[in-house]
């Protein structure tokens, strides 16, 4: 009688447990779009860095949301652009490779430039590629910049050049309608257990994101061919006695000429990216932030296999 009474309660908590969700959405759009700003609205913190350049994502970045009772695994590509230098090649390779892989695709368009500036191109490259049209959403970004009327308008074109499940319009800058995104893509997920832990909120580990955060300073502060010839590593990272961390980062450029621009007229332009750059680190950390930053040349360092390993990226052959 006993044994009959502990089947029945095991048989009552089974049921009652709810199921989960976990799976993947890949933001797939052209440079410029909002991808990384949207992303991290959708997680509610920041995990991508954001500039006003093109290109600035150069690999996938994961990034996890909790709704409800999905787990959402966010992948914000790099822009799709028409590649024409090796790092460039392996970047929209990059993005690609994830829209094929993820449970929804969701397209984003920037609504001020429509379909022109890239996104024409892959509404095409999408309709050629098969995939079913349940799996695809569109997502109009920046709707507080353009009229309602245009939005309309561009949401009626896209979906007559290629077909979409669902159709949003967001502000990923002011956060307008992420709770409607964050509430289907939730739905779209499949049953799974949840394959981070709860309150993890990116698969990057800091010791990479810190490097990201240096390289956007120096995006913003640097302009011509000199951001995109950079790439930052952290060489170092040691926990300090008093809770405080200190880390080593080397900004390698590809020549001297860039060096000297990195360093600025008497180490005034590294000193200000150091500056800004260690006090976004305090805040995300939470504690204090001895940062230490060099500037060395390394030639050629887009031909390099290894550095395309370190950015999460294949080297393209």
């Amino acid at each position: 009688m006993e044994k009959a009474e502990a089947s029945v309660s095991e048989d009552e908590t089974k049921t009652t447990e709810k199921p989960t969700r976990a799976g993947f959405v890949a933001l797939i759009g052209a440079t410029n779009a909002g991808k990384s700003t949207l992303l991290n609205q959708l997680v509610g913190s920041k995990v991508a860095i954001v500039t006003h350049k093109v290109q600035t994502t150069r690999s996938v970045i994961r990034g996890i949301a909790m709704h409800d009772d999905a787990q959402i695994i966010f992948l914000d590509t790099p822009g799709i652009f028409a590649p024409k230098k090796r790092l460039e090649k392996a970047m929209v390779t990059s993005a690609w490779s994830s829209a094929a892989d993820a449970d929804v695709l969701a397209v984003l368009i920037d609504a001020r430039a429509g379909l022109e500036g890239g996104a024409l191109a892959i509404l095409d490259r999408l309709q050629e590629s098969g995939a079913p049209a349940q799996k695809r959403v569109l997502i109009l970004n920046k709707i507080d910049l353009v009229k309602r009327e245009t939005l309309l308008a561009l949401a009626a074109e896209a979906n007559a050049r290629l077909s979409f499940a669902q159709t949003f319009m967001v502000s990923a800058l002011t956060g307008d309608g992420i709770g409607d995104l964050l509430n289907y893509f939730a739905g779209e997920m499949p049953q799974s257990p949840y394959l981070y832990p709860e309150d993890q909120v990116s698969d990057i580990p800091m010791r990479s994101l810190a490097a990201e955060v240096t390289r956007e300073k120096l995006m913003l502060r640097l302009h011509q061919e000199v951001p995109y010839a950079a790439t930052v590593e952290t060489e170092s990272w040691e926990e300090k006695k008093d809770g405080s961390v200190r880390i080593s980062q080397v900004i390698y450029v590809a020549r001297e000429s860039q060096r000297k621009i990195v360093l600025g007229k008497d180490g005034e332009t590294i000193k200000a990216i150091s500056i800004a750059a260690r006090r976004e680190l305090h805040h995300m950390l939470g504690r204090k932030v001895h940062l230490f930053l060099f500037v060395k040349v390394r030639g050629r360092w887009a031909d390099d296999p290894e550095r395309y390993r370190e950015m999460g990226l294949e080297f393209p052959r």
